[in-house]
């Protein structure tokens, strides 16, 4: 017994490092496909909704493209305009940020003993040490920008190929596992595939709520180009934990670059822990509900990891896989302990009923 279980956990061992090196080495390869997936799953609901009426599934299928393409190309435009409004300002900005270091100097100059000329020294020295990576990194720009665009056209064929083939593809997935387990392999599919549509619409639904929050709350206090940081705030909401918070605190320096005044970065603060109650308490459990529950420990831990093997599209990407491989253990007997381990208990309800249930009762009685 004590071989056999020993037997068991390497054999685990060696899947999870055969794992993380397929992750690692193949994943020029599998984060364009990954993204595809979660997005043909996001337009799915809408493809059907278009073949119910009469349309073709190809013709379906363009549509769908049709509809991320316009919609990132909008934001990318939008995000372009703003970020062109601030270069407007960047001589204001520039003097600004020159009235911060010269405080700053003159506080090191005070507290530390290291006068202007060698501080101004110092900096010299730094830029003519870095000034060699400054072409490496122009490179490494110009390269990056050329892989992007090369997975982005990857993506859109394969969001079409998944959605155009996708019978086939779920075919493939039942036939993998023996004859007589085909209708619980067709159930997992099938379960996965509505959980994740209800999450990945969710979410959506709930940055473009956020980005309404943000861009009231930043309106109402005052900061330039108020749009655009609710908007990155909103994006950044894909990485749960540090998202949000990277938004608004990229919001906090962007305003005190631009003269902002201690009660503006107040005022950030106060709105950012207002959003953050009205997210985790209303919209969380309205707008995504409890399809994907990871619970924090493996959230962190998702995120780490996503980030160590993929970078920050692992760290995008780890919840909604983590969702779909908790779904699949919760309908696997021999893994359902694994979906326990990253999942939360459910909270036994109490037998009032709840509030919602007494408002219908008050109804019920009219």
């Amino acid at each position: 017994m004590l071989y056999e279980n020993l037997g068991k956990a390497v054999r685990v061992l060696f899947i999870i490092i055969l794992l993380v090196v397929i992750l690692v080495y193949g994943k020029a390869f599998l984060v364009p496909l990954t993204f595809a997936a979660l997005l043909a799953m996001l337009m799915l609901p809408r493809v059907k909704w278009l073949e119910g009426k009469g349309w073709n599934k190809a013709l379906a299928a363009v549509m769908a493209l049709l509809v991320i393409i316009l919609f990132f190309t909008a934001l990318g435009f939008f995000i372009g305009w703003q970020v062109a409004d601030l270069a407007a300002d960047a001589n204001k900005i520039q003097r600004q940020f020159s009235d911060r270091m010269d405080d700053l100097r003159h506080f090191i100059s005070q507290k530390l003993g290291i006068p202007p000329q060698k501080q101004d020294q110092i900096i010299q020295e730094q830029q003519a040490s870095s000034g060699g990576q400054m072409s490496g990194m122009i490179t490494g720009f110009l390269k990056g920008l050329g892989s992007f665009l090369t997975d982005a056209i990857l993506v859109l064929v394969y969001i079409f190929l998944f959605i155009y083939y996708r019978a086939h593809l779920k075919k493939f997935l039942v036939r993998l596992v023996p004859e007589p387990d085909e209708g619980k392999a067709l159930n997992i599919v099938n379960n996965a595939q509505q959980v994740s549509q209800k999450y990945l619409t969710g979410l959506s639904l709930m940055i473009m709520t956020l980005w309404v929050m943000y861009g009231i709350g930043f309106s109402l206090i005052g900061i330039k180009n108020a749009l655009f940081f609710a908007v990155l705030c909103g994006l950044l909401e894909v990485i749960p934990f540090v998202g949000n918070l990277t938004g608004n605190l990229v919001t906090i320096g962007a305003t005190l670059t631009q003269g902002g005044s201690v009660n503006m970065v107040l005022g950030i603060i106060a709105v950012y822990a207002l959003v953050q109650f009205i997210q985790t308490y209303i919209l969380e459990p309205l707008v995504v509900g409890a399809e994907v529950n990871i619970n924090p420990l493996f959230t962190i831990i998702g995120l780490v990891a996503g980030e160590a093997l993929w970078g920050i599209p692992g760290m995008i990407l780890a919840i909604p896989l983590m969702g779909i491989a908790k779904i699949i253990c919760d309908n696997i007997e021999s893994l359902k302990p694994f979906g326990f381990l990253i999942g939360e208990e459910k909270k036994k309800k109490s037998s009032s009923g709840g509030f919602m249930k007494k408002v219908k009762g008050w109804f019920a009685k009219g």
